[in-house]
């Protein structure tokens, strides 16, 4: 009898929270803070402005504005092919792309046929410019793509897209070969579509260099060269440099959209090595990011330490999340819409839900934070934002 009362004391509870308001509902709530503003900069809503809360993938939009403020909208990321034509080995160096994606193998495997190159032995990869061993605070080691390990050479975000039957597996993509990498990672996983990161960070390049292999036999460049890691001899020539066809501010919209941890800890770990030049690292990404924040922003306290917003250490105010908007606005057609006059940036986590953007009502602007660390149901902000709206 105490349970079932207890259920409906919980029910009553619940029902409650849906019925009432969604800013009414916020107010009950201790650990949450709004900040609302208008292109005036003028306060329309204000609760806990300058509490720490964790962001989860909200810091994806600081990663965003660095990214295109130091690199340009239009910069695109390089891959350089070297060849050494006297024992018909090609070499490779990544420097941390992180949208080669299939389509993006078809034009390099284009452009190798394209450069004469019709026999292969070997293939290398040179995964310098990225430190071994990168592991962010807050990544897992599951099998989710969100869990990917970055890396200096990379294809499909570390992750691959299977279908496993009872007795088969095959590729989820008619882009994507099964490679044998892909086959042995699927082993044991049950029947249905997957798609997984490959765990280790070393494995990368390996399933960079199976694509690149079953795509160049498809074309007729036919080879079965074993794979190898180091560093790129003197005697192999440059074949050619490939620039990937998105450009930043393509990636950094797909990563919004899709809140990519992938392209984001990506992009965060290669603005410290753009700036302190290679290997990539954390330190000095951090160092960097801390630098432009210093010099932007007006901030006296707050944690980043990666740049997805996956570690729980993170800390950031509403206000912070504003001043971020307020100088992201140029790029704010970048962001997610949740209809055609709200665009905004989500995170989660366990026990955090963030959403920061933009309200467009009456050719009017408003800027909005919501920080909430503890648990609400799923579309408690959305609901907030259409109340600001309206």
């Amino acid at each position: 009898m105490r349970r079932i009362n207890l259920i409906f004391s919980l029910f009553i509870i619940c029902s409650s929270t849906w019925a009432a308001g969604a800013l009414e509902t916020l107010e009950t709530i201790p650990s949450s803070s709004l900040l609302v503003i208008d292109n005036q900069d003028k306060i329309s809503y204000s609760k806990n402005a300058n509490q720490l809360y964790i962001p989860a993938s909200t810091v994806k939009l600081l990663t965003a504005l660095i990214s295109l403020d130091y690199l340009g909208n239009d910069f695109s990321f390089e891959t350089h092919f070297h060849y050494d034509p006297e024992i018909k080995f090609l070499w490779i160096k990544g420097f941390g792309d992180p949208y080669l994606i299939s389509e993006e193998i078809d034009l390099i495997v284009n452009k190798i046929k394209k450069s004469g190159v019709s026999e292969l032995n070997g293939i290398g990869v040179d995964t310098s410019y990225y430190e071994r061993g990168i592991v962010f605070d807050g990544q897992g080691d599951s099998l989710n793509p969100y869990d990917a390990s970055v890396g200096a050479l990379s294809a499909n975000f570390n992750t691959i897209n299977v279908r496993v039957f009872s007795n088969s597996i095959s590729s989820s993509e008619v882009q994507t070969p099964l490679t044998p990498l892909a086959k042995s990672l699927s082993q044991g996983l049950q029947p249905g579509t997957h798609r997984i990161n490959l765990g280790e960070a070393d494995l990368a390049p390996r399933y960079f260099t199976e694509l690149l292999k079953s795509k160049l036999n498809r074309i007729g460049i036919l080879t079965d060269a074993n794979f190898m890691s180091g560093s790129i001899p003197r005697q192999a020539q440059l074949l050619f440099i490939h620039q990937n066809s998105r450009t930043l501010e393509q990636v950094t919209a797909s990563m919004l959209e899709y809140s990519n941890n992938f392209i984001a800890n990506q992009l965060y770990l290669n603005l410290g090595a753009k700036y302190f030049g290679p290997p990539a690292n954390l330190e000095k990404s951090n160092l960097f990011v801390k630098n432009y924040i210093d010099k932007h922003f007006d901030w006296d306290n707050y944690i980043l330490i990666d740049g997805a917003g996956l570690s729980k250490k993170n800390r950031l105010s509403a206000h912070n999340l504003i001043d971020i908007l307020k100088k992201f606005e140029p790029y704010r057609n970048l962001m997610p819409k949740q209809n055609p006059m709200i665009l905004a940036k989500s995170g989660t986590l366990k026990g955090v839900s963030t959403y920061a953007g933009y309200l467009s009502n009456r050719n009017k602007l408003s800027l909005f934070a919501l920080m909430i660390n503890q648990k609400v149901y799923y579309s408690f902000r959305e609901k907030i934002a259409l109340e600001l709206l309206n």
